[in-house]
């Protein structure tokens, strides 16, 4: 995504203020040029930047001056980060909350907007995000200007499987947009969306057969469907729709191939209206929600827990059984190499994995970069080798594939392994890399599981906190930690405190999981390789500190335990 060089502009900006030593408006002054000079390098309005800065400077002043943590450079440091947060989330916010259709009623929505910015592309993305949560969702395609328009439609629901509704001989768009609301309203269908032909604001005839069509069908929502390239643009199209449409909500596509998205959803806002989508792909599931909270937390590397947990639901939603099932097993520390080609196949589904990791606090954008298709492609090869797997070695846990000594420890490998290899096209070494990571993920399960294991502990601490976070971008408050604190295993936390201050970060907390299970130096060699295909980056991910005002993993491990010193 694009805007993740801007990401990058104002963590760099953010960072340097952990830098520094003293808090002074020097260093307040370097700061705001930074970050003013990021947004402005995204096509922000620079009235915009100016108002921002000029705030930003007011509130850290207003702070400062009233005498609070004065002494205290880190909470200096924090109200300057606060105040920037703040700022950044009121230029992307506008303030209104949008149109929310409701189920067992019909939820008419219109699209709007110009020639060639993804209107019809983005109506069958909105059908297909509302089918997954449940709505019965179907498109009109009102299009009658644009040669191929219905063709388009009928093809891109049908790969979707959602009803549509269009005419080659009809030549009134009122009429085709009226019938084929009529339609689906007998059929109770639960979201009607009509695609309309595009248009621009110096053609009148146009905006007048928009009205028309709007009074036909009277939407309960209309939607401007924005390209993200025309930047600062954004503003003067949007007010012109404005007044003849009178819209309710805004979706922002083609945020994924252009440096201008930053410019377009800055000047929306101003129009006062809410963005509820941004189209960052081609693909139908490449439709993300916006709020403006989570979209300027993701932007400064804070992550998005609340979006995470909403993805991870929608995706256990859509089997239910399944994942009570899949639940269960790791509850119970089984896991079978059918279980763990499943939970594969479950985060290749999920989307990109820069996507997921974006949303993780704390995780460096650059561990990721560049990686989706590589790593895609990598885990469609663990899912061939598995499929020239037989249902017997499929339900098993990797033993059939091992030559055991009288000691009970692997010797070598059997011929099914070379079977494997050559039914699924790869090598054997490949093989043998999936064998020992799936090694490492059963022994992490059977860690986890069980009475004593880490699932019921982290339940029981998450339980003592009150559920989901409080703090910004999701993240647990000062007194939700205390009580996680509380409610931890005897010398769970110093553990995890020893092996981050080793510097060693996750590498060492798996370490230490699998010598809990007894893990020889067969297994120590598997995570080691492991370690090194994940990207090697993660080794030290454990001594992160904080990014852009979120406290990292180390820091929320010192509040802890500062928690239990007080106690």
């Amino acid at each position: 995504m694009v805007l993740a060089d801007l990401g990058r502009r104002l963590n760099a900006a953010l960072s340097s203020l952990n830098r520094a030593p003293v808090v002074d408006e020097k260093v307040l002054d370097a700061i705001l040029k930074e970050v003013c000079a990021a947004l402005l390098e995204s096509d922000v309005n620079v009235k915009l930047v100016a108002s921002l800065r000029q705030k930003v400077k007011a509130k850290v002043k207003a702070v400062l001056e009233g005498g609070a943590d004065k002494g205290k450079e880190g909470n200096r440091k924090s109200v300057v980060q606060k105040a920037v947060f703040d700022e950044l989330v009121n230029l992307v916010d506008p303030g209104v909350e949008p149109y929310k259709p409701k189920k067992g009623q019909s939820n008419v929505i219109m699209a709007v907007g110009l020639q060639g910015n993804g209107k019809t592309t983005t109506c069958t993305k909105l059908a297909v995000y509302y089918q997954k949560r449940g709505f019965k969702s179907c498109i009109v395609c009102a299009d009658t200007f644009r040669a191929g328009a219905f063709d388009q439609t009928r093809q891109s629901a049908t790969k979707a499987k959602v009803a549509y509704f269009g005419s080659y001989t009809e030549t009134d768009p009122v009429s085709i947009a009226a019938q084929g609301v009529s339609k689906f309203k007998k059929e109770r269908f639960d979201v009607i969306i009509v695609d309309t032909s595009g248009r621009h604001k110096q053609e009148s005839e146009l905006f007048q057969e928009m009205v028309q069509i709007g009074e036909a069908v009277k939407p309960n929502m209309t939607v401007l469907v924005l390209d993200a390239s025309i930047g600062q643009a954004a503003e003067a199209q949007s007010r012109a729709f404005k007044e003849s449409a009178d819209f309710g909500a805004i979706i922002v596509t083609k945020m994924d191939g252009h440096a201008k998205g930053g410019g377009a959803i800055s000047a929306v806002a101003v129009t006062k209206t809410p963005i509820i989508f941004l189209g960052v792909g081609e693909h139908l599931h490449d439709l993300d929600r916006f709020s403006p909270q989570p979209f300027v937390s993701k932007l400064l590397g804070q992550g998005d827990i609340q979006g995470l947990v909403e993805h991870m639901q929608d995706m256990a939603s859509q089997n239910p059984d399944k994942q009570k099932e899949m639940a269960k097993k790791l509850e119970e520390g089984k896991l079978s190499i059918r279980d763990w080609r499943e939970q594969i196949q479950n985060v290749m589904s999920m989307g990109p994995i820069s996507k997921i990791a974006s949303m993780i606090p704390g995780l460096p954008q650059e561990l990721l970069a560049g990686s989706d298709e590589e790593g895609s492609l990598r885990m469609k090869r663990m899912i061939y080798i598995t499929d020239s797997m037989t249902a017997e070695e499929l339900d098993s846990d990797g033993s059939p594939f091992l030559e055991m000594g009288k000691d009970g420890k692997p010797t070598g490998l059997t011929w099914r392994v070379t079977r494997v290899a050559k039914g699924s096209g790869t090598s054997v070494r490949e093989v043998e890399e999936l064998m020992c990571q799936y090694r490492m993920m059963a022994n992490m399960a059977k860690q986890a599981g069980g009475k004593n294991g880490w699932i019921q502990a982290m339940q029981k601490v998450q339980a003592a906190g009150g559920g989901r976070g409080r703090g910004a971008g999701g993240t647990p408050t000062p007194a939700q930690i205390q009580a996680m604190q509380r409610a931890m295993p005897p010398g769970m936390l110093q553990q995890m405190q020893r092996q981050l201050r080793s510097g060693g970060g996750m590498q060492e907390m798996m370490k230490a999981m699998m010598q809990g299970q007894g893990g020889d130096q067969l297994d120590m060699e598997e995570m080691q390789r492991m370690m090194q295909q994940m990207g090697g980056g993660l080794g030290g991910l454990g001594g992160l500190g904080g990014l852009g005002g979120m406290p990292g993993m180390s820091e929320v491990f010192k509040m802890m335990g500062g928690a239990g010193r007080g106690r």
